[in-house]
């Protein structure tokens, strides 16, 4: 529950923090042009009966603009006077043009304001990047400085992957950091070449490479492989009664050979997925017990017989990555820290991008997440680092997605006046209406669709 709680919490802070920068990037530039903003809301204050759906709103002295927090926490808006938007308010457009509308202002002011929103959201990304990158630096492990190489799936080893190959380029250049841009560049790439044995050697890729399905696959398709030795015992655990120790390797689990944490994890999940479809207890005692092989350190192995509990913990902590490498870590000045993080954000827009033709696909459709996807993405436990890198993330995914040519969303109502501009005529009022309608109706099937595949994963459906 409390992983739950945080996890939410950063997930409302960051979304309430875009939504409010980018509905003020419209107030900013309709406020510049003279417009008029009726009402600035967090999130949509949908009336309800005789209620107008405001958890709270004032309206400042002397000016036009109602600010408020309404109840539905899907976004937020700024409604412009003279313009046909989300609050699909035609009565507005039927009274006399003023000079203080939307309507009224040149094409081109008409245009900015329209990509405010969109502006701010990917300047804000570009800038916590930056500023994470000031703050913190950046601190990772180079694929190619892995010296005991990746433990690969099926998959890979159908391809001429072997565990222990040290992923060292891809058509001859070469792999950076540990991240999804590594399983990119081999989607993409003709060959891949790796160190085997300290020989380089170069396995040929298929054209038909997923991305998508290489990230889906379990297990990952490769994974930096992890020996699994026993980093620490926990006391008064099944680990501690059979006598682990710090140190100890373990050997097998159900006589199934461990070479690798990797491995082990692997192995548990496939008896946690037995325990969650057991029907009674004969078949959940049956998952719970295993037999587990431990080397010491005087190479001396011993098998032990245990039932785990439901959590099918064993009370061991595990060695990682970086108990075997040292990290390269890079400072950065405040100034050096701006063109690194604009191409740091401008790598992950790209990769956002060349991604979305995945969404085309019945697995992409499937892959689609809604707020319970997008709030599991921050971490358990609150890291201010991770919660900046997140919200850039999701700064940025906003900033695109709003300026998709849908109508209902910034980028439809630029399509519009970008023809406007074009042609010198303008769609007619009637025209607009019903393609914010269309646009607003495609939205909310999107947002059932996604939030619909959270909930069929968290029932065990997907």
């Amino acid at each position: 529950m409390e992983v739950f709680l945080i996890r939410l919490l950063q997930f409302i802070l960051a979304i309430s923090l875009l939504v409010l920068l980018h509905e003020g990037g419209h107030f900013f530039f309709s406020k510049l042009f003279g417009v008029r903003v009726d009402k600035f809301y967090m999130f949509f204050d949908l009336g309800i009966g005789k209620w107008d759906g405001s958890i709270f709103k004032f309206k400042p002295k002397n000016s036009d603009t109602q600010y408020g927090i309404g109840w539905l926490p899907l976004g937020g808006y700024c409604k412009i006077a003279g313009m046909i938007d989300e609050s699909f308010d035609t009565e507005q457009m039927k009274q006399p043009e003023q000079p203080w509308e939307f309507r009224t202002k040149p094409t081109w002011q008409r245009l900015l304001i329209m990509i405010g929103g969109v502006l701010v959201n990917f300047l804000l990304a570009l800038f916590i990047y930056s500023m994470v990158l000031f703050y913190w630096g950046d601190s990772y492990i180079a694929v190619s400085d892995m010296s005991m190489g990746m433990k690969y799936n099926q998959q890979a080893k159908a391809l001429g992957f072997q565990d222990h190959d040290v992923l060292y380029s891809y058509d001859n250049k070469t792999f950076g950091r540990f991240d999804v841009d590594v399983f990119r560049r081999i989607t993409e790439a003709k060959t891949v070449q790796v160190l085997r044995n300290g020989k380089k050697v170069s396995i040929n890729m298929p054209e038909d490479m997923s991305l998508l399905t290489m990230l889906q696959s379990d297990p990952p398709f490769a994974r930096p492989f992890v020996p699994a030795d026993i980093d620490s015992v926990m006391p008064n655990t099944i680990a501690s009664k059979i006598g682990i120790l710090k140190g100890d390797v373990i050997t097998s689990l159900n006589n199934k050979p461990i070479d690798s944490w990797n491995e082990f994890t692997y192995q548990m999940n496939v008896l946690r997925d037995m325990l969650s479809t057991a029907e009674n207890r004969k078949d959940s005692m049956a998952a719970r017990t295993v037999t587990i092989a431990f080397k010491h350190k005087n190479e001396v192995t011993d098998t032990a017989k245990v039932t785990l509990a439901e959590d099918m913990l064993l009370g061991v902590g595990q060695t990682s990555i970086y108990t075997y490498y040292e990290p390269t870590k890079v400072e950065y000045g405040f100034f050096e820290s701006f063109p690194a993080g604009i191409k740091y954000g401008l790598g992950v827009l790209r990769g956002y991008v060349d991604d979305l033709k995945y969404v085309f696909t019945a697995d992409g459709a499937k892959s689609l997440g809604g707020f319970g996807a997008i709030g599991s993405l921050f971490p358990p436990v609150w890291d201010w680092m991770m919660f900046w890198r997140m919200t850039a993330f999701l700064s940025i995914i906003l900033a695109f997605m709003n300026i998709l040519p849908i109508p209902a969303l910034d980028g439809g109502h630029v399509l519009f006046l970008i023809y406007e501009m074009i042609t010198g005529r303008k769609p007619s009022e009637n025209f607009m209406i019903k393609a914010e309608y269309v646009g607003f109706t495609i939205l909310i099937l999107l947002m059932i669709v996604a939030n619909l595949n959270d909930i069929l994963r968290w029932l065990g459906y997907m």
